[in-house]
């Protein structure tokens, strides 16, 4: 077996004497899309943010390519590249596809100005590989559709030599066509290597985007399956009675 990009290993966090995450173990594998599914307030977003350097643990141990690493914030947390689109994206609307791919990061000249054309050629280098068919790079990002802002958003991660990548319900509010642009871009973030740590509320978009769906409940993990191991309904019943399928015959 190849070793994980990461091991979250017996992670606990509580808020005001209440577990929002209760020992609980998680790995991830380089090509591998695993899924987090729960109910508001499951504990799978709190267990994320501890990856993301957003919040510390109070006990656990992280693993970052088979070494023990410490997170206490998020440029720890870019530093062992991993990246993290949230569903509000952080981009400046105002600024083009280029100016927010190097935004905070930007490319300069030996004079000490932005290099506004290396940047260009830069960002139509990665959105060739990414999304082949993006061409508005020197419109303000306001004026992309939802999956193009996804777009961006990957390609600032990618660019930046992400090896993990957290995407918090990245097709929410999406229509079919862009949210087929954003699975297509998921794929292609497999082939290329990297993990993803996946979180979405919708099982059916889980089963077809995941390897793996990993389900928490009151803070604590009900099980991590194969996609191909379970039926939607498995899942459900999971999310809803926090009863594992595997332990349908005890």
């Amino acid at each position: 077996m190849a070793t994980p990009l990461v091991e979250m290993k017996d992670i606990s966090i509580a808020f005001g004497g209440v577990k929002a995450v209760d020992n609980v173990s998680i790995d991830l594998y380089p090509g591998e899309v695993v899924g987090l599914l729960g109910h508001n307030g499951a504990g799978k977003s709190t267990l994320i943010k501890v990856l993301s350097g957003a919040y510390k643990m109070d006990s656990g141990e992280i693993w970052i390519d088979g070494k023990k690493v410490e997170i206490n914030s998020p440029r720890d947390s870019r530093d062992h590249n991993i990246e993290t689109i949230y569903q509000t994206l952080a981009l400046a609307d105002n600024l083009d596809a280029a100016s927010n791919l190097f935004l905070g990061r930007e490319m300069v000249t030996p004079f000490g100005f932005v290099d506004d054309g290396g940047q260009e050629a830069e960002t139509r280098k990665i959105m060739s590989r990414l999304n082949p068919n993006f061409k508005k790079l020197k419109e303000p990002v306001s004026a992309l559709s939802g999956g193009q802002r996804q777009s961006v958003a990957i390609a600032r991660a990618v660019y930046f030599k992400a090896k993990i990548l957290i995407m918090d319900e990245p097709t929410a509010a999406l229509g079919v066509h862009e949210t087929k642009m954003v699975a297509d871009l998921i794929q292609e973030l497999k082939k290329q290597g990297l993990g993803i740590f996946l979180i979405s509320h919708d099982t059916r978009e889980m089963m077809d985007l995941c390897d793996r769906v990993a389900v928490m409940k009151n803070g604590q993990l009900i099980g991590a399956e194969r996609v191909e191991d379970v039926t939607e309904d498995d899942i459900l019943s999971m999310i809803i009675m926090g009863k594992n399928p595997k332990d349908k015959a005890a």
